[in-house]
């Protein structure tokens, strides 16, 4: 699992107490390691702030390089929110563009004239499994917002944009999921 820096931070403590129960979580820095995930069942990327760690996550390269192989051999991640702009094409910033994991085939923006606050519970159902989670951010996709594999909903049910990607078993959004109940 991608801790112990501030690129991805934000996760929620009960989905780290689930997954140990079913096994053994092992951490890692993005900024800084270079994971092992020959053995690895599930990659998980938590949300956090890589628009603001962008260039020791650039640095990194032979960790994107693991995540983008682990993802094209059919490892499985979550990613969300931050996890997931880590596994696009790029971040551009005010002060350039940075390439990221190329995994998904999307650029995100954090220049600040393209903030935008994206706010509020979430849900979705996807495989017959109900996800529930909020959304908190305010980078947006470059272009036109890609298409999701299924539509999300707000906490009164109203459809929201927020799009959620699958790629071979990437499972990615926007999305900061409550994963300690029975998903």
């Amino acid at each position: 699992m991608a801790r112990n820096s501030e690129s991805f931070s934000f996760y929620y403590q009960e989905t780290i107490d689930r997954w140990e129960r079913e096994g053994s979580v092992t951490f890692f820095d993005p900024e800084q390691d270079v994971p092992d995930l020959t053995r690895c069942d599930l990659l998980y990327l938590p949300g956090g702030y890589p628009e603001k760690h962008l260039d020791a996550l650039v640095k990194n390269e032979a960790c994107r390089t693991v995540i983008r192989d682990y993802a094209e051999r059919g490892g499985r991640i979550i990613a969300e929110c931050g996890g997931m702009m880590y596994l696009c094409q790029s971040i551009v910033t005010d002060e350039g563009d940075y390439p990221m994991c190329g995994v998904l085939p999307y650029g995100i923006s954090a220049r600040k004239a393209d903030r935008r606050l994206s706010l509020g519970y979430r849900r979705f159902v996807l495989d017959g499994q109900e996800y529930r989670g909020h959304e908190f951010h305010y980078t947006q996709f470059l272009g036109e917002a890609p298409k999701s594999v299924v539509q999300v909903y707000d906490a009164k049910g109203n459809p929201v944009p927020t799009p959620v990607f699958r790629h071979k078993n990437v499972l990615a959004s926007y999305t900061h999921l409550m994963l300690h109940g029975e998903n």
